[in-house]
């Protein structure tokens, strides 16, 4: 999975300007890592408890040639996809579900309740990007969600096929986990920090 919107905390012994800081860790992180924005937060501060919410994306490559330059962020899916129909798929979704049907493995004392929040479908040129904002998100239930829709846009399930798993699915029907490298956190919210800007990252091929 990779992440334009990653969220971390830590705590300082020596006090640093903001500016300083920030241009410190990236002269020292590796090249695959850059700090994008730096805030000073209370000591209580936790990057997972204290989120609003988080964003995903997931991109698809729709074509029968495969592109060597993007085959490390996208999904490469040879047969045509019903933009359309997905988008309208996925919305069914939204809202307060057991998301079990799409989970991986998790503790079986730890709820699979999770609220679904907004979901978009668009295609841009070649690929096609699922976007989900969720208050939470089950292990690999992005993954195994769009490996659901994915078989709605290609006609081998019909509409309501993601409505049915969450409604009457058993935990890990939709089995299809498909690879994590089309995978990508765009944005974590919080109520303290000024909102985040993540539509431009629509157009970030990094």
């Amino acid at each position: 999975m990779h992440a334009t919107g990653q969220v971390i905390a830590f705590n300082l012994n020596k006090a640093f300007s903001l500016e300083k800081l920030q241009s410190g860790l990236n002269a020292y992180l590796p090249a695959d890592i850059a700090v994008k924005d730096i805030y000073e937060v209370p000591l209580d501060f936790d990057p997972r408890r204290h989120a609003l919410s988080r964003v995903y994306r997931y991109t698809i490559q729709i074509g029968k040639i495969r592109s060597p330059l993007r085959s490390r962020f996208v999904y490469e899916v040879k047969n045509p996809l019903d933009v359309e129909n997905m988008a309208q798929a996925l919305t069914l979704i939204e809202g307060n579900h057991d998301f079990s049907p799409f989970s991986g493995r998790m503790d079986p004392e730890k709820s699979s309740m999770r609220t679904i929040l907004r979901t978009e479908v668009c295609r841009v040129g070649p690929e096609v990007y699922v976007e989900i904002e969720g208050n939470a998100f089950l292990p690999q239930q992005m993954r195994r969600t769009v490996g659901a829709l994915i078989k709605i846009g290609t006609g081998s399930r019909r509409y309501n096929y993601l409505k049915d798993l969450v409604d009457h699915g058993k935990k890990g029907d939709a089995s299809w986990v498909i690879p994590a490298k089309g995978l990508c956190l765009l944005a974590v919210k919080y109520q303290r920090f000024p909102p985040v800007n993540y539509a431009d990252s629509k157009n970030d091929k990094t």
